[in-house]
C-alpha cells in the first residue's frame, strides 16, 4: 500500500489536526520520500515510519509537537540536519538498520536540544572503535544510546516509550478507576443512608400506629366502663322507685282494710 493511501486509511474520518499518533509501518513510497505527510498534523506526538523504503527525510513536514520518531529499517544515509529544523522538540529517535557509516553524519543531531534517546542498531557506524564513548561525547544531551546510558545501565520502559499524549495512560486509568470507585462508594453510602432513613421512618410509623391503637383501646374500655356504671346506677334507681311504689300500694291496701273493719264494727 502506498503511503498516501495508508495515511488516508489511518485518518478514519478524522482531520489531520486531531491525530496524535500515526503508524505507517511497512507501507511504500513512490520516490523514497514521505509523500502524503503534511504539516497539517500539527498535534502529532508519535510518528512511526519503519521499513517504508525511505531514501531521504528532506521533505518531512514541520511537526513542532513531535516527540518520538521511528525510522528503523530504511535506506537513510545522511541529511539528518532537517530533523533539527522541522522537529525541534524531538526526544526519542530511532535510526536502526539504516545506512549511516560515519560519525560525522550524526553531527546535525547536536541541534536537537531535547533529544534523550537515540537508537543506531545495525548501522555501520556502530562498528567503529569507541563508538559508544564517541557518540556520548558528540551528543552530550543524550541519556540513552541503543537503550543504555553511559554507565551501561538499561533504560526503563518509561524512559524509552512515549505514548500519544506524552503522559502515562496507566496513571490516568488508575485515577479514573479510583474516582469511579470513590463515586460508587459514595453512592453506596448514600443508598445505605437512604435505606436506613426509610427503615427508621417505617419503624416510627408502625410505632405511631400501635400507640394510636392502644389509645383507642383504652378510650373504648373507659367508655365501656362508664356506660356500665351508668347503666347499673339507672337500674338501682328504677328498683328503688319500684320498691317505693310497692310500699305505697301496700300501705293504701292496709288503710283501706282498716276502714272496712271500722265500718263493720259500727
Amino acid at each position: 500500500m502506498l503511503m498516501e493511501n495508508r495515511i488516508h486509511l489511518e485518518l478514519r474520518n478524522k482531520t489531520p489536526s486531531e491525530v496524535r499518533e500515526l503508524v505507517l509501518d511497512n507501507c511504500r513510497t513512490e520516490n523514497g520520500n514521505t509523500e502524503g505527510l503534511t504539516d497539517e498534523f500539527v498535534n502529532l506526538v508519535f510518528l512511526s515510519l519503519i521499513d517504508v523504503g525511505l531514501l531521504s527525510i528532506s521533505n518531512i513536514p514541520r511537526l513542532e509537537k513531535l516527540k518520538k520518531l521511528e525510522l528503523s529499517d530504511n535506506k537513510i544515509s545522511g541529511g539528518l540536519e532537517v530533523l533539527a529544523q522541522k522537529l525541534p522538540n524531538l526526544t526519542h529517535l530511532s535510526l536502526s538498520g539504516n545506512k549511516l557509516k560515519e560519525l560525522s553524519t550524526l553531527e546535525p543531531l547536536k541541534k536537537l536540544k531535547h533529544l534523550k534517546s537515540l537508537d543506531l542498531f545495525n548501522c555501520e557506524v556502530t562498528y567503529m572503535s569507541d563508538y559508544k564513548d564517541s557518540v556520548f561525547k558528540l551528543l552530550p544531551q543524550l541519556t540513552y544510546l541503543d537503550g543504555y546510558d553511559c554507565e551501561d545501565k538499561e533504560a526503563s520502559d518509561s524512559d524509552v516509550e512515549v505514548d500519544g499524549d506524552g503522559v502515562d495512560d496507566d496513571d490516568d486509568d488508575d485515577d479514573e478507576e479510583g474516582e469511579g470507585e470513590d463515586e460508587e462508594d459514595e453512592d453506596g453510602e448514600d443508598d445505605d443512608l437512604d435505606e436506613e432513613d426509610e427503615d427508621e421512618e417505617d419503624e416510627e410509623e408502625v410505632e405511631g400506629e400501635e400507640d394510636d391503637e392502644e389509645v383507642s383501646g383504652e378510650d373504648e374500655e373507659e367508655d365501656y366502663g362508664l356506660d356500665g356504671e351508668v347503666d347499673d346506677e339507672e337500674e338501682d334507681v328504677e328498683d328503688a322507685v319500684a320498691a317505693g311504689k310497692g310500699e305505697k300500694r301496700k300501705r293504701e291496701d292496709e288503710d283501706e282494710y282498716d276502714v272496712w273493719d271500722d265500718e263493720e264494727d259500727d
